[in-house]
C-alpha cells in the first residue's frame, strides 16, 4: 500500500510500542519503555483481555520485525518501508503458530490489509492507494 507519508513517518508510528493500541484493535494496552528497542519485551493485553508480550524483533531503515504472543498463539509480523517519491509504500506481512492460531486462521484472512489501511489512517492519509500488500504467511 502506498500511502502519502515520509519513511521517516511510517517507521515513527511503527516504532511507537506505546501507542500501537490505539490503531491495532486486537491490542488493548502495551507497557514498558516508549522506546522501540530490540530485545526489550513489552507487557501486552489482547482482545478479550489475554495476558503476554510484544517485542521487536528487527528495526531496521528498511524493515521492522515484531512479534506478539499470547498463550497458545504468536504473532510473528514484519513491516517492509520503502520511498516511493512523495510517498512510501508499505508493506505488511505476518504469520501465526500455536493451537489458537489454528482456531482462529479464518479471522485472519484480511487483517494485513485492515492493518495497512489503519496505519495509513494513523498518518492522516485519508486516500491511501492500493499497489501492494501481503496477506498472513
Amino acid at each position: 500500500m502506498r500511502v502519502t507519508a515520509t519513511p521517516d513517518q511510517v517507521r515513527a508510528v511503527l516504532l511507537d510500542p506505546l501507542s500501537l493500541p490505539e490503531w491495532n484493535a486486537a491490542f488493548l494496552r502495551i507497557d514498558g519503555r516508549p522506546e522501540a528497542m530490540t530485545g526489550e519485551p513489552y507487557r501486552l493485553t489482547v482482545r478479550p483481555g489475554l495476558s503476554g508480550t510484544f517485542d521487536y524483533v528487527r528495526i531496521e531503515p528498511g524493515r521492522i520485525d515484531t512479534r506478539w504472543s499470547v498463550p497458545g498463539f504468536t504473532e510473528l509480523g514484519s513491516w517492509h518501508i520503502q520511498p516511493y517519491g512523495a510517498a512510501t509504500e508499505v508493506e505488511h506481512a505476518f504469520g501465526h503458530e500455536g493451537p489458537l492460531a489454528a482456531v482462529l486462521a479464518p479471522a485472519y484472512r484480511s487483517v494485513a490489509r485492515i492493518r495497512l489501511t489503519r496505519l495509513a489512517a494513523r498518518l492522516g492519509d485519508t486516500a491511501p492507494s492500493s499497489s501492494h500488500s501481503a496477506g498472513p504467511q
